[in-house]
């Protein structure tokens, strides 16, 4: 049994047109729709008032994924009816097509309630710190850690938007490494910039209000220190006519479409000259310990991307859950040996 796509509150959308038994949709957007997504839970108490069962998660992620109504993945026509046989799905009416309200995003063929699915990004996107597989396994009841490790491996990976703004103005940029001795290293790392037992990590810091606070972070993994390393580090992270403040590492210049401006730190202390970078790499790395008990090579990206994701929405943390459904909305589907892979093999 079929029955005409509705919108949200159950009633055709504003400017729909009726076309046999499905409804042809235009451009115009009822308010309804709009408010599902922008309008997001600052509390527990809203959080469960808001997404307390299946079918109010479910129409936020339509929402999300289809701000101005179903759009078939297949031949991208607009008319499609939802289906009484098979929950959050919509056939559409000129392919015949099916499609649920999660396919082809990151919660594709989970078994996973969706309201588990919500509590698991609200906890993650919310926590000032961050929340810990085993943690998130105790606090949603999940029967496995493997489920629990699963479901932040996929939320972590949605914490990068596809298009986002690049760091602009006056941009800090250094790099630092992690201890992370593998049973290949020797016991006492090398010093100085050695590579030997230690994961290596260039980051970026918008340096707002003439130096009076940080903005916007990105950090990126390196496999060396070396031009060839760090110039594509700031041609995809930094926008065009940028200033790259450094500590004059002889690597730096030569970067395409930014300034350099190189302060030789000398005998100074490194955080002197950049403070700001300096102190992102001392909270990524109490983070890292507090939360993780250490990171590894293996998923380090993500972790990193989970720590700029946090960062950047500091001052807006309830918001953060709505950037990170919208992300997941959008994210191609992770088979589990994606996951399971080294970053960069996958």
């Amino acid at each position: 049994m079929k029955k005409a796509y509705a919108s949200v509150s159950g009633s055709a959308i504003s400017g729909g047109t009726a076309s046999g038994n499905g409804i042809e949709q235009t451009t115009n957007i009822d308010p309804l729709w709009e408010a599902t997504v922008s309008d997001f839970p600052r509390s527990l108490i809203e959080f469960q008032q808001r997404f307390s069962d299946e079918g109010a998660c479910a129409k936020y992620l339509f929402a999300a994924r289809w701000p101005q109504g179903f759009v078939c993945p297949g031949c991208s026509a607009s008319k499609a009816w939802e289906l009484q046989t098979k929950p959050w799905t919509w056939e559409c009416a000129a392919c015949g097509r099916q499609t649920s309200v999660t396919a082809g995003t990151i919660m594709h063929h989970s078994k996973l309630p969706l309201t588990t699915w919500f509590w698991a990004a609200y906890l993650m996107a919310t926590h000032s710190n961050g929340i810990s597989a085993l943690q998130l396994q105790r606090q949603l009841g999940l029967g496995s850690y493997r489920s629990a490790w699963l479901l932040c491996a996929k939320l972590r990976h949605s914490m990068v938007a596809s298009g986002r703004t690049a760091l602009a103005g006056l941009v800090e940029v250094d790099e630092t490494e992690i201890p992370c001795r593998s049973k290949n290293d020797p016991v006492t790392g090398g010093g100085g910039r050695s590579h030997q037992g230690k994961m290596l990590i260039v980051g970026a810091v918008e340096v707002q209000d003439g130096g009076a606070g940080p903005g916007r972070i990105r950090l990126n993994k390196v496999s060396d220190y070396s031009a060839d390393s760090l110039h594509p580090f700031i041609a995809g992270n930094l926008a065009p006519g940028a200033t790259a403040k450094t500590d004059g590492w002889s690597a730096y210049p030569g970067a395409p479409s930014v300034k350099h401006d190189p302060h030789v730190v000398g005998q100074m202390a490194a955080h002197i000259v950049l403070p700001w970078v300096h102190r992102i790499f001392s909270n990524l790395k109490v983070w890292a310990l507090g939360v993780y008990h250490g990171l590894r090579r293996k998923h380090l990206q993500s972790y990193l991307d989970e720590f700029v994701f946090r960062f950047n929405r500091r001052r807006t943390r309830h918001a953060a859950f709505r950037s990170l459904l919208g992300i997941a909305a959008s994210h191609p589907a992770l088979s589990y040996n994606m996951l399971i892979s080294p970053e960069g093999k996958s």
